[in-house]
């Protein structure tokens, strides 16, 4: 990593507060000042504190702000925007001590939990008290809560339950200067003041540092879940299929769009009996008393668009091919990838376009999708060498275009971060974006927190 010039720091002060959880070691730092995006830092940074109380954080982003010093935040590190990626010179602030799950209300089914927490550590804590933690990203098993909250996360349940900002009662939040605030409440019912939970949620570590969070939970449904897989000749007649179930009479809790690459390279990775001969694999989960008769109505609908080799069974086995997908795509050298969502209307749409795309581009793209709610992941082949990401960024920056022109969205739930920031009039008009900037500036002034991103 390139190091730039910075002048010095009085890195003394934040010693004071943080003893050896100060580190100024260059292989700690190249690990914090990364994610998991493509986003190349340019720089290292010139320190990295790791906090364990909204406190620390406070004091840490108060030195930030007497001397100048660029700020970013981090908790695992699993971001695929290159949101929480370092800056030269700059100082990262890591959530990851901030892990601990603070309470769990039974009875008014609510989690207090440090951001650093992990989502699965938190699903696992909360099924012990009859209740489970409704957000699950690909990455629950790695991801942080306070993550998924900065991004908005969606991920496999959403559908069903919503994105995470649906499951976010009240925040922590400590501001660029230092100062602590505090949002929302414990009720269900609150409007007092303006709605500043929402606005900290999806803001990416752009206008404060969340550091406690009270979250929602839902009881465990009753029974066994229920998943059913149904390979299809076409994507377009998976597409159709998905479009009539989540306007039909099940609503599933789980639905999950495969195409063709995407199951051969994931069979090649783990191989687990995944039908790898059709065009596109859906999946899908329905949880509940009514869960088995949901499944055969819903597998029989996607036998009346074509679907072969429908299974149904019990528990996650069939679903936890899906969540190989990430590792298994890396794995296989897929690294430039994109976030995108359409309306559920328009998928058949969307993955004709894709393959158009493909075709006359020659590049290989896979996709897998939330496909009940329209939110795509597809990624692109590239040959690693500068020239071939850079073609690959091409063909993104075509099916982001696509995506727009269908009505949908250039991100759906990874974030702009650093990688999707040139697109960002594409989609939002000056106006809009000059409002959004106007709300940084006066929670920012100094412009210190995640500059450049996201915004």
């Amino acid at each position: 990593m390139t190091q730039h010039a910075a002048p010095t720091l009085p890195l003394d002060e934040l010693a004071a507060v943080f003893g050896p959880r100060l580190s100024t070691a260059a292989d700690e730092l190249d690990r914090v000042a990364r994610d998991q995006s493509r986003y190349q830092p340019e720089g290292r940074p010139a320190a990295a504190v790791f906090p364990e109380s909204t406190d620390e954080v406070s004091q840490a982003l108060a030195w930030a702000h007497r001397h100048g010093v660029t700020v970013s935040v981090r908790g695992a590190g699993t971001g695929l925007s290159g949101g929480a990626a370092g800056y030269p010179g700059g100082l990262v602030i890591s959530l990851e001590r901030l892990n601990r799950i603070v309470g769990i209300d039974a009875v008014n089914r609510l989690a207090v939990v440090q951001a650093g927490v992990i989502n699965s550590d938190l699903d696992e804590a909360a099924r012990g008290h009859g209740l489970f933690f409704p957000p699950d990203p690909a990455s629950a098993r790695i991801s942080t809560v306070g993550g998924n909250i900065a991004t908005n996360a969606g991920g496999l349940r959403c559908l069903n339950h919503g994105v995470t900002r649906d499951s976010v009662a009240a925040l922590t939040v400590v501001l660029a200067d230092g100062r602590v605030v505090h949002t929302g409440a414990r009720t269900r019912k609150n409007v007092v003041g303006l709605d500043l939970t929402s606005l900290f949620v999806g803001s990416e570590g752009t206008l404060g540092v969340i550091t406690e969070a009270k979250v929602r939970l839902k009881p465990v449904p009753e029974g066994a879940a229920q998943t059913f897989r149904a390979g299809f000749r076409t994507v377009e007649d998976a597409g159709r299929a998905v479009t009539a179930i989540v306007n039909g009479e099940y609503l599933p809790e789980v639905l999950e769009l495969l195409d063709a690459h995407s199951v051969q390279v994931i069979e090649a990775f783990h191989p687990s009996g995944l039908p790898v001969d059709g065009q596109a694999l859906l999946i899908g989960q329905f949880t509940g008393r009514h869960a088995l008769q949901a499944a055969q109505s819903v597998a029989a609908l996607c036998r009346s668009f074509g679907a072969a080799d429908v299974l149904i069974g019990e528990g996650d086995s069939l679903l936890e091919a899906r969540r190989l997908a990430n590792p298994a795509l890396s794995a296989h050298g897929l690294r430039v990838s994109c976030d995108v969502g359409v309306p559920v209307g328009e998928l058949a749409a969307v993955f004709r376009g894709i393959d158009e795309i493909a075709q006359r581009t020659g590049r290989m793209i896979s996709v897998v999708a939330h496909a009940g709610d329209g939110n795509l992941h597809p990624t692109v082949d590239a040959e690693d060498t500068p020239e071939g990401h850079a073609a690959a960024e091409k063909v993104i920056d075509e099916i982001t275009r696509l995506a727009l022109s269908l009505g949908g969205t250039i991100t759906g739930e990874h974030g702009i971060g650093k990688v999707k920031q040139h697109e960002l009039s594409w989609q939002l008009d000056e106006p809009t974006r000059a409002a959004q900037l106007a709300v940084k500036a006066a929670l920012d002034p100094a412009g210190i927190l995640t500059p450049g991103r996201s915004l």
